[in-house]
């Protein structure tokens, strides 16, 4: 078995960011403390970027872009550096997973079997992708040609979140860089190091000087300004819906830049009266919430269910989430570690308490465990006017409401702000489809849960989402222009 703690006692961090090919200090020296949210060990000293290194980074980037050495390499050569890349990261897939537990408190097994290998999966995705994506002549009279082309549309900034930190980089870089554009990352303040790391090995693959650049800091000092540069195109962000509405803010009163959001989730799984096997819906649902300790934007933290089945998946749900095993992320038998941060442990369990003034019984859990532990939680009893069905906790909580009809159930699961993702349980084909197409979310999971995979669009309804889509070929048209050439052929 592989020994985590040995790899992590022997790990070298990262601790300069990425301007112009160059590693370097913060313009300023000054730096901020990452830490181990399940020891409260400082990992490293990462440079805290400001606005000065936002326009050393964007004039590189600009530059490069500008210079065509990626812009204007045909699409099969970019490709190539990309699949490079993404060969790298497969190849060091045991330290970046080991980074990313000691940075995210993510369980190691997650790490190792799911966020690397989609990571290294979805940059390889998009690189194959680019250079089979076809242009379109207009229909036209014969004595002209209307071309409609695809450019990319320049110096990208990404901005990501904590939850899933290397994977939802290649969310933004794979279809960015594949288009042709230059990238600034900003990661999450709480999880800078595998973002660091990814920079080391993009160069090391050929991605050239300028082209990806990765500045770390907090959201006012690097995210606004980004967001409000006059020379930063696209903007594309993953995270809480308050900041992400901050984006439009900074857009307009700046340049007008593209704007794409994946923002919060209150996602609902609805078990319709027919829905059949309700240990095995309680096991799938035990999974949609507790992963990741909950941290998840598209987790389903509401159960909207039949009353013909509700004791019955109560129970079941009990008895899962008391099996759920939580503790050490580096112990591959954990499937929860800690959350990530003391502030983050302050909101969930406040929603808890929240939740527990209004009424709400407790079915197990409600509770913190040791240091920054959040036992898993199952509400019974809860109602819509409750804050624990309204609003997002990002922690392993799930609220159980009772439904007196199936047509109640979808109303239910509905009346929310957000429209992320969402859940059908059935056995009838036509409520499958009628009722997938009523639920107001971006993606739709029938008799399991579902974030759809790397070939389909994902991003959300309402609160959830604005702009465009991550994953799939509809990734790349938020990073592109749309231009139409007409030529006429009697000059």
């Amino acid at each position: 078995m592989t020994d985590y703690r040995a790899i992590a006692a022997s790990l070298t961090f990262p601790k300069k960011v990425l301007i112009g090919g160059v590693f370097q200090d913060a313009a300023s020296g000054e730096t901020f403390e990452t830490t181990d949210p399940a020891t409260g060990k400082v990992l490293a000293k990462v440079p805290a970027c400001g606005p000065e290194d936002v326009e050393a980074a964007v004039a590189s980037a600009r530059k490069a872009f500008e210079s065509g050495v990626w812009s204007g390499l045909h699409p099969t050569a970019r490709k190539a550096i990309l699949l490079k890349l993404a060969d790298l990261i497969d190849e060091n897939t045991t330290e970046l997973a080991v980074m990313e537990a000691l940075d995210a408190g993510k369980p190691i097994t997650d790490c190792v079997e799911i966020d690397i290998p989609e990571t290294a999966n979805c940059i390889r995705w998009h690189a194959e992708a680019q250079d089979k994506l076809y242009d379109q002549i207009a229909p036209s009279a014969p004595d002209a040609v209307g071309l409609i082309v695809r450019e990319p549309i320049g110096v990208v900034a990404a901005v990501l979140p904590w939850n899933f930190p290397l994977m939802m980089m290649a969310w933004k870089i794979g279809p960015a860089l594949a288009t042709g554009n230059s990238v600034i990352v900003k990661p999450a303040e709480q999880t800078s190091l595998t973002a660091l790391r990814l920079g080391e090995l993009a160069l090391e693959a050929g991605v050239p000087p300028g082209v990806l650049n990765i500045i770390t800091g907090m959201g006012p000092d690097v995210g606004e300004p980004l967001g409000r540069h006059m020379d930063v195109d696209a903007v594309t962000f993953t995270g809480s819906t308050d900041v992400g509405k901050r984006f439009l803010i900074y857009s307009a009163e700046s340049n007008a830049k593209e704007v794409c959001l994946e923002m919060g989730g209150k996602s609902a799984a609805v078990v319709l009266e027919d829905a059949t096997d309700i240990p095995r819906i309680a096991e799938i649902q035990a999974g949609a919430i507790f992963w990741n300790m909950g941290e998840n934007c598209t987790a389903n933290s509401r159960i909207i269910v039949h009353h013909k089945h509700y004791d019955a998946l109560i129970a079941e749900l009990a008895k899962q989430a008391v099996t759920w095993v939580v503790g050490d992320p580096l112990d591959p038998a954990t499937q929860n570690g800690p959350l990530v941060s003391s502030e983050h442990m302050a909101k969930v369990s406040g929603l808890v308490e929240t939740g527990k003034k209004q009424g709400a019984r407790v079915v197990c859990g409600g509770e913190a465990g040791e240091g920054l532990i959040y036992k898993p939680t199952v509400f019974a009893e809860v109602t819509r006017d409750m804050v624990i069905f309204q609003e997002e906790i990002f922690g392993p909580v799930v609220a159980v409401t009772k439904a007196d009809s199936d047509e109640q159930a979808i109303e239910l699961a509905n009346d929310s702000s957000y429209g992320l993702d969402a859940t059908l349980y059935t056995r009838d084909i036509a409520k499958a489809h009628k009722y997938a197409r009523a639920l107001k979310a971006g993606t739709v999971g029938v008799n399991a849960y579902s974030e759809g995979e790397i070939s389909t669009p994902f991003g959300g309804f309402k609160s959830s989402g604005f702009g465009g889509r991550d994953n799939g070929v509809h990734a790349h048209e938020q990073y592109t222009e749309l231009k139409t050439i007409w030529i006429d052929l009697n000059g």
